[in-house]
């Protein structure tokens, strides 16, 4: 009795270190399935939004990411970069990536094509459709990021922050290096009866 007991908790230690492990590759497949059956609710509790769309808005309009000096660690830097700041005219569309026809694309690779998507309605993924697994790039016990790769190299990155033993939610989405494209025209209807 006493064995098979010791079997039992080792199996569920071992069960348990790797649920661990897996969660975050749980969570990217939670999200692909969410964003692919339009559940926005499902993808309220996976994704904080508001997080996303601070990663997302220096991607989008190019600038720097690194944080501007304080003012009490480089005060004249501070002063001329505050003068130096010219209002953005035309802010990046973020929530274009951020509609579940959006998240599905980028679940699939397809990167800053993702905001060609942003329809209502999520891309039927057939059977011809690529899904590609993704890969660990980074694993803490606290942080996790899963590239997917499209068919010409390019990655998009999906950062997972732990909020709970077992939960993983998206803070990050690290776009392909390049410019978004542009939308897009509208098919024009044929004059042909």
């Amino acid at each position: 009795m006493k064995r098979l007991f010791g079997n039992l908790v080792v199996l569920a230690l071992v069960t348990a270190v790797a649920a661990f492990f897996a969660a975050p590759a749980v969570g990217f497949f939670a999200i692909r399935s969410a964003a692919e059956a339009g559940d926005v609710q499902g993808l309220t509790r996976l994704i904080d939004f508001q997080a996303v769309r601070h990663s997302l808005r220096p991607q989008l309009s190019g600038g720097v990411q690194a944080p501007a000096p304080s003012f009490l660690e480089d005060p004249i830097g501070a002063v001329r970069r505050q003068m130096e700041r010219t209002p953005v005219l035309n802010a990046p569309d973020v929530d274009a990536y951020l509609t579940p026809a959006a998240i599905s694309a980028l679940t699939r690779g397809e990167g800053r094509y993702a905001s060609h998507w942003s329809g209502a309605v999520a891309p039927q993924a057939g059977a011809d459709t690529p899904k590609p697994w993704p890969r660990p790039v980074f694993w803490s016990v606290n942080r996790a990021r899963m590239a997917v790769q499209d068919q010409g190299g390019s990655r998009t990155v999906f950062t997972f922050e732990r909020r709970g033993p077992f939960e993983w939610v998206l803070v990050q989405i690290g776009l392909p290096d390049g410019a978004a494209p542009a939308a897009p025209a509208p098919a024009k209807p044929s004059s042909k009866p």
